[in-house]
């Protein structure tokens, strides 16, 4: 099935104590552009999540946003400075034999002296971190996958019929064709008759002359190559993502065969049938420019 190039997911996670939020959107892009917007102090986590969007996506301007609530983590760690503490009672003890004074030291006296105790952030361990917010982004990227997928059904459905109307507009092409040789034939009868008049017309001169220009207005090779190509468009669509460029490209043969059959028509009907051809294989070109 095919993807859309645009879409959007989310999920949401804990990871060492931390609430995690990752959210994915994506517009139309010709290669795969992905930009990780996260808190500084977890910028190890982008190339871990850079390779979990690639492993997803193939094409497309993808913006990854990483939100990070901390509030309620157990971040913080106070710490007990053990060899400066040990100064302290060393040398309370020493004032207390040295000058017969009580020693009455308590935990909780000592811990308030200067620099016993420090708070300090607990330090990440940045690889569980990484792999955890990882986790999180497949889960966003197969909702962000799902969105896709969706979008792509609309899109397959919607070149399909217009892929039809094209088929139409083919045949009619195909049944108009023979009538501007026949109505060239006339018309040129009708010319030498009036030019030669009762000397006569030489039948063979005319089907020579007919056949010469239906060799010149022959639309049978483009029409052949119209069909080829949405049947190549049509298996195209049903092989699944990624086929965006290929169908970019193939498009192009249908707007040179469509040029074609213009430059050569002689019929305004198929002047006007040729108009509306390259009308629907426009719309196909711009559908397209969403599939990835």
């Amino acid at each position: 099935m095919i993807k859309s190039m645009t879409g959007y997911g989310s999920a949401k996670g804990t990871v060492e104590g931390i609430d995690i939020t990752v959210e994915l959107k994506s517009v139309n892009n010709k290669f795969l552009d992905t930009s990780v917007r996260l808190p500084r102090s977890f910028i190890f986590a982008e190339e871990t999540l850079k390779s979990a969007v690639q492993s997803h996506i193939s094409r497309g301007k993808v913006d990854v946003f990483i939100t990070v609530d901390s509030s309620m983590a157990d971040d913080m760690v106070v710490r007990v400075n053990e060899p400066l503490l040990r100064g302290y009672v060393d040398a309370i003890k020493s004032i207390s034999d040295g000058f017969g004074l009580p020693c009455d030291m308590t935990s909780m006296n000592v811990s308030c002296f200067p620099d016993v105790l420090s708070v300090e952030k607990k330090e990440l361990n940045a690889e569980a971190v990484a792999e955890g917010i990882r986790e999180i982004a497949e889960q966003a990227l197969c909702d962000f996958d799902a969105m896709r997928i969706r979008e792509g059904k609309k899109l397959h459905e919607d070149v399909l019929n217009k892929l039809a109307t094209i088929d139409e507009l083919v045949t009619k092409v195909e049944e108009t064709a023979p009538q501007t040789v026949a109505a060239y034939r006339e018309r040129l009868l009708q010319k030498m008759n009036e030019v030669l008049g009762a000397a006569g017309v030489d039948e063979n001169r005319i089907i020579a002359e007919a056949a010469i220009f239906a060799d010149k207005v022959a639309t049978d090779e483009e029409t052949v190559r119209l069909r080829s190509h949405m049947e190549q468009l049509k298996i195209m669509l049903d092989s699944g993502s990624p086929i965006g460029r290929k169908i970019d490209f193939l498009i192009q043969e249908f707007n040179r065969e469509a040029n074609t059959i213009g430059s050569k028509c002689q019929n305004k009907d198929i002047s006007y049938v040729v108009v509306e051809l390259k009308s629907e294989i426009e719309k196909i070109r711009e559908q397209i420019q969403n599939i990835e």
